[in-house]
């Protein structure tokens, strides 16, 4: 099992971090130095962590399934996570200590982005033609249910694995007709590469059936339960860094651009405004706050998954989910 696979990593890992509790914390994200890690940064520069006696130290990642690993084992004690990918990761490792304590995409960015010039406006266009799409790719682990609840024949879609780097230009030389991604990602990376907006389509998978949630904070489990004081501090400084980007993106992306100056700064900014609007500033969200899930969503995105995946062992959202960490103080309120 994981846990006595990882069990002496886990352990030296985990008292070498409590050790530095109070004063530092690693936080391991899920892709590179972009527009939607800023909120992060912002909480850095404007000492939202420091307020709560944390030092956080922010590594870049190499996919939406990228930190539950590092986090299971204990290496990072927090990170940021598609929590679907962490369903199926805790069923294949049972007991291994990860679990989601803080949802930031609400809408999920999971999106097929596609031409229109090469036949993709709408889900089932995809049928007959090449989809790219990488491997470790958290909108790819989606597509059977999307294709699922879109009546997609996967027969008769041509799946090419590509790497992330060579994704977004393949569908720019028209080698794929469409590409799983995050949204504001193919999107982005297409025109800088050069493809007209008015030929990009943009088809998230919200908008056409699947009920999953996105990327959330997540934690190791043991660190969590020794620290959670740590934790709740950490969580209350994230959503103050989301919502003063929301009142300043425009600064938030200064903050991001001091950690990648290579970045371009408008298309970072767009980039971001595009995860606000459509990812994380939901009307759920502005109705209840950020951070918290709707059990009877989240029961539905668990038969959706069913319904694609076979569980080895019986689905429990208790397993991946836990609102407890969550600071109850109103610092969750996005109003």
């Amino acid at each position: 099992m994981f846990r006595h696979a990882f069990a002496s990593f886990a352990a030296a890992a985990l008292v070498a971090t409590a050790s530095q509790a109070e004063t530092s914390l690693s936080f391991a994200l899920d892709w590179k130095f972009e527009g939607p890690a800023a909120p992060y940064f912002v909480a850095v520069d404007k000492g939202l962590f420091a307020e709560e006696g944390l030092t956080v130290e922010i590594s870049e990642g190499a996919g939406s399934l990228d930190a539950i690993p590092k986090v299971a084992t204990g290496a990072f004690p927090v990170g940021f996570a598609d929590i679907n990918s962490l369903m199926k990761f805790l069923d294949q490792n049972p007991g291994a200590p990860v679990i989601a304590v803080m949802m930031v995409y609400d809408k999920p960015p999971f999106a097929m982005v596609g031409r229109k010039s090469l036949g993709i406006e709408a889900p089932g266009d995809i049928a007959g033609k090449v989809l790219g799409a990488p491997p470790p790719d958290g909108a790819w682990a989606q597509f059977p249910i999307f294709a699922a609840e879109n009546g997609i024949d996967m027969a008769t879609v041509t799946v090419e694995p590509v790497g992330f780097p060579v994704r977004e230009p393949m569908l720019a030389e028209g080698k794929v007709a469409a590409v799983t991604g995050f949204s504001f990602s193919s999107t982005l990376n297409l025109k800088r590469l050069g493809v007209p907006a008015e030929d990009i389509s943009v088809i998230l998978m919200a908008d056409h059936g699947v009920a999953l949630y996105g990327n959330a904070i997540i934690a190791n489990s043991d660190f969590a339960q020794a620290n959670p004081e740590v934790i709740t501090g950490f969580l209350r400084a994230v959503a103050r860094g989301w919502k003063d980007t929301v009142a300043d993106p425009e600064a938030a992306i200064d903050s991001l651009i001091r950690r990648n100056p290579a970045a371009d700064k408008a298309l970072e900014t767009e980039r971001l405004q595009m995860a606000l609007a459509d990812n994380v500033m939901t009307d759920w969200v502005m109705a209840n706050g950020m951070g918290n899930i709707d059990p009877e969503r989240m029961a539905l995105a668990i038969e959706q998954t069913k319904s694609v995946y076979e569980f080895t062992n019986a689905p429990d959202m208790a397993l991946y989910f836990d609102a407890s960490f969550l600071p109850a103080d109103g610092s969750l309120s996005m109003e």
